[in-house]
């Protein structure tokens, strides 16, 4: 529940008390103030540290996650990351934020698709989470198992604006869909913006596949990666589906959680 919770806690967009700095005529009000609302909803720390009052601190912390010259500065580099399609959930340190690394202790984890989105067939969403989920479990020792009625552990819905976690989506673009680490209650909960306009293509949209492959795997537990390419990295990119799957960084990652699946092991 304490883990559930703390993940909980890193989605709260916070007040911090300190802002950023603004150079007159490098700055436009608008930029400025995208910068300090996606670091107060993107990189809030522990309320205890000293630097969750600072959001030059959580600038030059993001600065370095996605691997640019930290300096404190908003650039226009860091805009067109601010304004890029992304998952909901925090970017934190590599796979290691969370205490104990929460994860799914059963090999048979349960899912639930509670709810559907008007821009796919009902079995196409069906086969599109099958596949992501099983992107998945070809690497690790986990099978997933479809329910149709009562608590899954992994309950999948697609919904707008307030839906009744305490983060509403925010309308089409920006936040995409956000989800839930191992646990009870929300735990393992993945919530798509019905909002957005899903595809399982790649001309217009949002390829539901590489989108749902990324939220269960915070479903199961990892953190966001800062490594480009990786489907676990934060702001969604476009990709021929063809060619989507889990990097070695992913892997490593869910490994790091679970274990290698064997040829020996029997689903």
């Amino acid at each position: 529940m304490q883990l559930t919770l703390f993940w909980i806690a890193c989605l709260l967009p916070g007040h911090l008390a300190l802002p950023l700095s603004q150079k007159a005529g490098d700055v436009s009000t608008l930029q400025w103030e995208l910068a300090q609302n996606y670091l107060r909803k993107f990189y809030l720390r522990d309320s205890k540290t000293k630097e969750v009052n600072s959001l030059v601190v959580k600038l030059k912390e993001m600065q370095k996650f996605f691997g640019l010259p930290v300096t404190g500065e908003i650039t226009p580099r860091i805009v067109e990351i601010m304004q890029k399609p992304r998952c909901g959930v925090p970017d934190v340190a590599k796979y290691s934020l969370i205490p104990n690394s929460p994860k799914w202790y059963s090999r048979a984890v349960t899912y639930r698709i509670m709810s559907y989105t008007p821009d796919l067939p009902k079995l196409v969403v069906d086969q599109i989470v099958a596949k992501a989920l099983r992107m998945w479990s070809e690497q690790i020792p986990l099978n997933f198992i479809r329910v149709r009625w009562g608590t899954a552990d992994i309950m999948i819905d697609f919904a707008s604006r307030d839906h009744g976690d305490n983060y509403p989506f925010d309308g089409p673009g920006n936040t995409l869909a956000h989800a839930f680490p191992p646990g009870p209650g929300l735990g393992g909960d993945a919530h798509f913006d019905n909002d957005e306009y899903w595809t399982d293509g790649t001309n217009t949209g949002v390829n539901f596949l590489r989108a749902a492959t990324h939220e269960f795997g915070h479903s199961l537990g990892l953190d966001h990666s800062s490594v480009p390419g990786a489907v676990m990295y934060p702001t969604y990119e476009k990709g021929n589906p063809k060619d989507f799957r889990l990097t070695e960084d992913d892997i490593e990652g869910i490994q790091k959680l679970y274990g290698k699946r064997n040829d020996s092991w029997k689903r």
